[in-house]
């Protein structure tokens, strides 16, 4: 057999800036937030809106079902 051949493994690059104070990670983080699309305050408070409307209805869904189903238990099974 011939001679083994090796190469160095690169674990990542050096992405450093050399500056204590702005590591280069918080600078590609302010980078990808400038990036960002952020909603309007309307959109925002729609939004909100519709959060808390599907999750009031979900509760009540969940609500009714789990009186239904325990009062179904209560008058069939414990009888």
């Amino acid at each position: 057999m011939g001679p083994a051949l090796t190469a160095p493994a690169v674990i990542g690059e050096d992405r450093s800036t050399g500056s204590l104070l702005k590591p280069r990670w918080a600078l590609d983080i302010i980078s990808e937030l400038r990036k960002v699309t952020w909603p309007s305050r309307r959109e925002t408070a729609n939004l909100t809106g519709v959060v808390i409307i599907v999750s009031l209805a979900l509760g009540v869904l969940l609500g009714g079902a789990d009186l239904f189903f325990g009062w179904l238990i209560q008058n069939t099974l414990l009888r």
